[in-house]
């Protein structure tokens, strides 16, 4: 098999550990960012606290521009170089002094006017540009063993107090 089929596959399984609704979206939006920069490298990380698919120039982490992030709950763009980058809208979201994010409730956030500027503007800052003749690539960077769990940890409803019980005891 194929390293880039091989790769795909593994991003696929790591995408079918969240909530249908998250795959969806996932999967979606990075459609919409592969067919937006089609020559990108996309980096892969399974970490422990959510999936990270980089995109960037070359495969270089560093040099990555945006990455889409999967938690259990939600979607987010990333703008790894946000520092000095406008923000009329104050749409970035983050206390990071390099790197802040949106959260896509929908992929069609991406093709909001203020997002898209946004993304325009983080390209053409980027120390590295998308390199127009270059080849899309997928790889897969590191899987941790350790992961938090990739669905909405549902928690066990309190069982209220019986109040007759406790009336008794006084």
């Amino acid at each position: 098999m194929p390293e880039s089929r091989k790769s795909a596959e593994q991003l696929a399984r790591f995408i079918d550990k969240y909530t249908p609704e998250i795959a969806s979206l996932a999967r979606t939006i990075l459609a919409k960012m592969q067919k937006r920069y089609p020559t990108a490298i996309e980096l892969v990380y399974d970490n422990y606290n959510a999936l990270a698919i980089g995109f960037g120039p070359t495969e270089r982490p560093s040099e990555a521009i945006f990455s889409i992030a999967l938690y259990p709950k939600w979607v987010s763009l990333f703008f790894l170089h946000a520092r000095g980058l406008p923000d009329p809208g104050k749409i970035l979201q983050g206390s990071g002094s390099v790197a802040k994010h949106i959260i896509l409730p929908t992929h069609e956030t991406l093709d909001d006017p203020a997002v898209r500027t946004l993304m325009q503007e983080a390209e053409a800052r980027a120390a590295v540009p998308f390199d127009p003749s270059g080849v899309h690539r997928l790889i897969i960077k590191s899987v941790s063993a350790k992961q938090r769990p990739r669905r909405p940890v549902l928690k066990a409803r309190s069982v209220p107090r019986d109040p007759v019980r406790k009336a008794r005891k006084n």
